[in-house]
């Protein structure tokens, strides 16, 4: 069974893949299958109302089961922010050097104990015939001073996950240590568990 991804991010596509591909899902991004999808405007306040918009619009234009995945951010310090604003947090969307200068300047003098945060992602799956599925999952960890690690995207050099002690960051971790512990493989096993439980279009 063929779904799309309402997202241009390899990366993201390759993570929720590993995850629903046991079950003989390909995820595949819309010029795989030689389609052109519509930039959903993310006018949602929330990762759930986001992730819905895109998948909607996705399974609209496609005609396929389509996963979309929203995802960000919280720093408990910054209330909660940068949030559905973290992948345009510095004003220009997918900038993640731009967006990482800015997160640590309002981190900027805040103590270890206060750089907690939350990596958040919500994954929605809309079908053709209107069904819709929403799970969420969660990873918290502290941000971190100094970049490390070449893996991953966004926040990742920065985000020092509990699971390694604040010790490792998430783009220092491979794939498999990654989506053992991630926000995205914690959705995504979420949605592989609801696809199982009621066989879904698997």
């Amino acid at each position: 069974m063929d779904y799309i991804i309402a997202s241009h991010n390899l990366k993201k596509r390759d993570e929720i893949s590993r995850i629903l591909n046991p079950l003989g899902i390909r995820v595949l991004l819309a010029e795989e299958v030689g389609i052109e999808l519509t930039d959903a405007e993310e006018t949602g306040t929330t990762f759930e109302e986001n992730a819905f918009i895109k998948a909607e619009l996705g399974c609209k234009e496609s005609g396929m089961p389509c996963v979309a995945d929203d995802s960000g951010l919280a720093v408990d310090y910054l209330d909660g922010a940068p949030g559905v604003f973290s992948a345009r947090y510095a004003g220009e969307h997918g900038n993640d050097d731009l967006n990482n200068e800015k997160l640590l300047k309002e981190l900027e003098g805040v103590p270890d104990e206060k750089r907690t945060a939350a990596y958040v992602s919500v994954i929605c799956c809309v079908y053709p015939d209107g069904r819709s599925i929403t799970v969420r999952g969660e990873c918290r960890g502290r941000i971190g001073y100094t970049p490390k690690g070449n893996g991953g995207f966004g926040y990742d050099p920065y985000f020092l996950p509990d699971e390694y002690g604040y010790e490792t960051t998430m783009a220092e971790l491979t794939p498999e240590q990654k989506d053992a512990i991630s926000h995205r493989g914690k959705a995504g096993r979420a949605l592989a568990k609801v696809l199982e439980e009621n066989g879904i279009d698997k």
